[in-house]
């Protein structure tokens, strides 16, 4: 008797049949993967070196996993989507992620390096040590552009000749005109070579020799300032003797000074602490949030509202024009809001706005769009109905095409007037559909950027608060600020925090929406 394929006789699944790998196949999987290697250790060199350990590590699991799925013949079938796993992990997992270890940081102006990089700037700094002898300089450049110094000291009359990577040299007499094949700068060529000269070391250690950014034709022996020492994870500053000990990510002196630039260190809670506890800042915030639910309910309510309308208004099929017309109300869908947004800043002006002008004529008063911040509201809310409506109009037109007839039959038999068919029919059973698309679309005016920062960036500004924001700002508006426009440098730990807690917002906002949906799904299976 003949049997399934891939069943054995009695019943048992058959031995799988193992893949065969040709051996061109193996040596450009091997060769890819080599390359693959090299690349990554090459990076997580060069990241263990300045420090950038989280991203380091995700580079790092990643690769060997690449490694384990295109060596291992039993997980051939993921070899297909491993690719583009790790580019999610890189692309979206880890900027998660990142964003919220930021939160507990102190990164901003004057963090924003790791500690193994401050350290290496720091020791480059240099200095004049206490009796070193200061040489009169004249350069050379040669033809491919690289330069020689001729030193001249006037106490002593001796010469050098100095050049980038080696030996400083003796030489007599007073400059020429040439130094093998290097030809000598004028006057005018060494203003605008200077930059240059200045950030070379001329000579070899310790001989190293520097041309002086402060006094004009001068150059010496400058020695390194700062020097590191690991084992007791200090800065000492050789020309004070100062010790300065690493405090919150900032080298500091037992005085309070301190060396700048500082680094990126954990903070802890501090972030979110500073959020709750400081009233300068927990007063704007609790305001932007509460905007920010208004702002996207209402978003999501008036559009929904004019869409549904319109929708409903022209589902009559012996209404006129009734395509033309459908296709007329997409044109706010179509263009882009950085376009519409300035255009309706244009019409609302209180000077020169169409707008502002007719209303004048109408009421003879001018709503203060810009100035005023419950107008600014209504006006951000004005422009958010035409950019929204044609979306919403789409999804009810559609969603009205797929409602079955008989119900209406029945509920017209039963005597229900068209209102009753409305409330206990026809948005009953749009919700189904519509649901889902409501909570996507709220969830998307929470985060609005566009609206908001080209209306009127916010404004008008709130008085009397230490973090710059404005009566129309939402929570991402109000950390964009906060991370890019604070004008006292980014705070992008401070920034990050709020940007965890919009999340952990917009998750409980979520769930208990899609909860909401499921209940009108379940009242909607009664009608």
């Amino acid at each position: 008797m003949a049997t399934a394929a891939g069943v054995g006789t009695e019943g048992a699944p058959a031995p799988s049949v193992p893949r065969t790998t040709t051996i061109s196949s193996l040596i450009f999987r091997i060769a890819g993967l080599a390359l693959l290697d090299a690349v990554v250790i090459w990076l997580l060199y060069n990241m263990a070196r300045d420090g950038v350990w989280f991203l380091g590590a995700a580079l790092a699991i990643v690769t060997v996993l690449l490694n384990v799925v295109f060596l291992r013949e039993q997980l051939y079938p993921l070899r297909w989507v491993a690719p583009s796993l790790a580019l999610l992990v890189i692309f979206v997992a880890y900027p998660i992620l990142s964003t919220i270890y930021t939160a507990f940081t102190n990164y901003g102006d004057g963090h924003l390096l790791t500690k193994q990089i401050v350290i290496r700037q720091l020791e480059k700094q240099t200095y004049l040590p206490e009796g070193a002898v200061i040489f009169d300089w004249t350069a050379y450049v040669s033809p491919e552009g690289e330069y020689l110094l001729w030193l001249e000291s006037p106490a002593t009359g001796e010469t050098y000749v100095a050049q980038p990577g080696q030996a400083v040299k003796e030489a007599d007499g007073p400059a020429p005109e040439t130094v093998d094949g290097y030809r000598q700068l004028s006057k005018a060529e060494r203003l605008r070579h200077t930059q240059n000269l200045v950030a070379l070391e001329f000579g070899e250690a310790p001989n190293i020799f520097r041309v002086s950014d402060r006094q004009i034709g001068k150059a010496a022996q400058y020695e390194q300032r700062y020097v590191y020492d690991g084992a007791q994870d200090v800065m000492v500053d050789r020309a004070t003797d100062v010790e300065y000990r690493p405090v919150e990510g900032m080298f500091t002196a037992a005085d309070g000074s301190t060396l700048r630039p500082g680094y990126q260190v954990a903070i802890g809670p501090d972030n979110f602490w500073r959020l709750v506890s400081n009233p300068a800042l927990r007063g704007p915030f609790i305001s932007v949030f509460i905007w920010t639910i208004v702002f996207a309910a209402f978003s999501v309510l008036i559009t929904f509202a004019l869409g549904l309308f319109l929708a409903v208004m022209f589902d009559v099929p012996e209404m006129p024009l009734r395509r033309l017309i459908r296709s007329l109300l997409l044109i706010p869908y179509a263009v882009p809001a950085f376009i519409s947004v300035p255009i309706w800043v244009g019409l609302l002006n209180p000077q020169f706005g169409v707008l502002s002008q007719l209303t004048a004529s109408l009421f003879g008063v001018v709503p203060p769009w810009f100035s005023d911040p419950i107008w600014s509201k209504i006006g951000v809310l004005f422009i958010q109905l035409w950019l929204g409506f044609p979306y919403m109009f789409v999804i009810a037109t559609g969603a009205l095409q797929a409602l079955p007839s008989d119900v209406y039959e029945a509920a017209e038999i039963d005597g229900a007037s068209p209102n009753q068919a409305f409330w206990n029919i026809t948005l009953p059973l749009l919700m189904i559909t519509m649901g889902p698309l409501l909570v996507a679309s709220f969830a998307y005016n929470f985060n609005n950027f566009v609206v908001i920062e080209l209306f009127n960036e916010g404004g008008p500004p709130m008085s009397g608060t230490i973090s710059p924001v404005g009566h129309t700002d939402i929570l991402v508006t109000y950390t964009y600020r906060i991370a890019f426009s604070s004008g006292r440098g980014a705070d992008l730990g401070y920034a990050a925090a709020i940007t965890v807690a919009i999340f952990l917002i917009l998750v409980v906002i979520t769930y208990f929406q899609f909860r909401y949906t499921n209940m009108l799904e379940e009242r909607s299976e009664n009608v």
